[in-house]
């Protein structure tokens, strides 16, 4: 009897457990279904206070931006708010959960159909030094090094005041991303450093798309409004202090919105022609890197308020664009020990100099194209190379010969180079172009990869000056009150030539600061 008794408890347990678990899937493919349709104005899910995105898996960190939900529908528009900030970008949601953080109320006008900008399009990685990350693999990393080589990289033109507080600020703001879910701990080096400061999600994907999902899923999960389609059209002012904005949303509908501060973070102006012939019209004909949003709206909205501009004529051509998508080729790849030929299939530059010598280099080449040559290690290393293939834009063979008759390269000579290159590595010495960084490994792993490239459009160092503070200052060099600007919208802290990898810390840098500070500014106001 005892042992009936046991097997009919068992019996019931079991069907207990079998219905839980029925009860349990039948819930989750409800939430699910209501998710794909009705969680638009939901947060984002998180896990161990980590966004959804940004797990540390990095399960979706090249899944863009695109799959986020919950940008705040039309009706929530309110008429006033502590602080409007211009641009979804990184520097734009970066201020503003700053700016949530100190207590205020932020709203995000994005123009475009999705946030991230151009940030969405960063590949390599985020530049610091000195960090948590650095120190646990031992790379021996400073300030110092970091603020040399920049200088050096922009020739020695760079506001100098901008470019200390960005690199003793630059340790701080890896850290800050980690505490928001967003870890940056995979290194790697790109062209004009000496060291691996080149910080990359955990598997070493691209850093622009994980970071704008890690991003929203912040944004949406601290519950700060995010318009997108929502193109901000004139900053307001009385008595010579910004106020709010002026915003065409989607339907044609323009509203004035009323703030104690206006933080500017449109990005720069690199798919705006007109502006790019009347600065440099010798980049006429050149294709651009930059999302259709990048029209320099920002820096023409300061500009009325009195705002004053610095270094326009700067701007950044990439070395290494595929030009039949317009795509850039992430310097992470070079990085990671690929080399440049020509259609002779032979080096002709070192890979790893700044961007400014590489894209001189090919420029002098026959039509400006070369060709990416790298094998499985560098693919294995460097994930943002699985996108470029989604997009048909890496060419393989299973031997270097095969890969010859797919590019057309003369296959003698491809493997002359290849074999003169793995020579170096061994030695430890680059005899033909004195290239000391991103020779880790040699490219001996079969398959092997190509990617055609010239150079393109990609980033304009000028823009909207600004100062420590991020305020925007006018031509006599004093702050615009309750105006700030952050990220590509300004100028000043490249000089003449940006480093690969800056880009990304100088929108969170500043992006965190123009937050800080607007809200301080805010806070005097009441």
């Amino acid at each position: 009897m005892k042992k009936t008794k046991q097997n009919a408890a068992m019996l019931l347990l079991l069907a207990l457990s079998i219905l839980l678990v029925l009860a349990g899937c039948a819930n989750a493919q409800t939430n699910r279904a209501a998710g794909s349709e009705t969680d638009s104005a939901a947060p984002t899910a998180a896990v161990d206070n980590k966004p959804a995105a940004a797990k540390s898996d990095q399960t979706e960190a090249t899944s863009g931006a695109s799959e986020a939900v919950g940008y705040t529908p039309l009706d929530q528009l309110k008429t006033s708010y502590d602080l409007v900030i211009i641009g979804g970008g990184g520097a734009g949601m970066t201020a503003a959960l700053e700016a949530k953080a100190a207590g205020m109320n932020p709203v995000i006008f994005e123009k475009m159909e999705k946030p991230g900008g151009n940030t969405l399009k960063s590949s390599s990685g985020m530049n610091a030094s000195e960090t948590k990350f650095q120190k646990e693999q031992g790379i021996a990393d400073t300030n110092k090094l970091f603020f040399e080589e920049t200088l050096k990289g922009g020739h020695d033109t760079n506001d100098q005041e901008m470019l200390h507080y960005f690199v003793d600020h630059s340790a701080d703001a890896i850290d800050w991303l980690d505490s928001q879910g967003i870890t940056l701990d995979n290194l790697t080096i790109t062209g004009g450093m000496k060291e691996k400061r080149t910080h990359r999600p955990t598997d070493g994907s691209a850093v622009g798309q994980y970071l704008v999902s890690g991003l929203v899923a912040d944004v949406q999960e601290q519950g700060i409004q995010l318009f997108v389609q929502a193109h901000v059209k004139e900053i307001t002012q009385k008595d010579g202090q910004a106020n709010g904005v002026k915003v065409v949303f989607e339907d044609g509908e323009e509203k004035t919105i009323a703030a104690g501060a206006v933080i500017v973070a449109t990005g720069g102006f690199g798919a705006n022609q007109e502006l790019i012939k009347q600065y440099r019209p010798d980049l006429e004909g050149y294709v651009t890197t930059n999302q259709p949003g990048s029209t320099g709206d920002g820096i023409v909205m300061a500009e009325a308020l009195g705002g004053t501009t610095v270094d326009m004529d700067q701007i950044q051509v990439h070395p290494t664009v595929n030009q039949e998508h317009s795509y850039l080729i992430g310097e992470a790849v070079r990085g990671e020990g690929a080399i440049l030929v020509d259609k002779g299939a032979l080096r002709f530059v070192n890979e790893m100099d700044t961007r400014d010598h590489v894209t001189a280099a090919i420029t002098k080449l026959d039509n400006r194209e070369a060709y990416l040559i790298f094998e499985s290690g560098v693919k294995s290393r460097a994930k943002a190379i699985e996108q470029y293939e989604k997009m048909g834009l890496v060419q393989s063979g299973e031997t270097i010969e095969a890969l010859a008759a797919e590019t057309g390269l003369p296959a003698e000579a491809l493997q002359s180079t290849l074999e003169t290159w793995n020579n170096s590595i061994t030695a430890k010495q680059d005899k033909a172009f004195g290239r000391t960084t991103g020779m880790d490994h040699d490219l001996s792993g079969a398959p092997y990869y190509a990617v055609k490239i010239g150079p393109g459009i990609h980033y304009t160092m000028g823009g909207i000056r600004i100062n420590t503070n991020t305020e925007v200052l006018n031509k006599a060099g004093e702050a615009i009150p309750g105006l700030y600007a952050a990220g590509e919208v300004t100028g000043g802290l490249h000089g003449q030539n940006r480093i690969g990898g800056n880009s990304v810390a100088e929108i969170v840098i500043f992006g965190r600061e123009a937050g800080v500070k607007a809200a301080e500014f805010v806070k005097n106001l009441k």
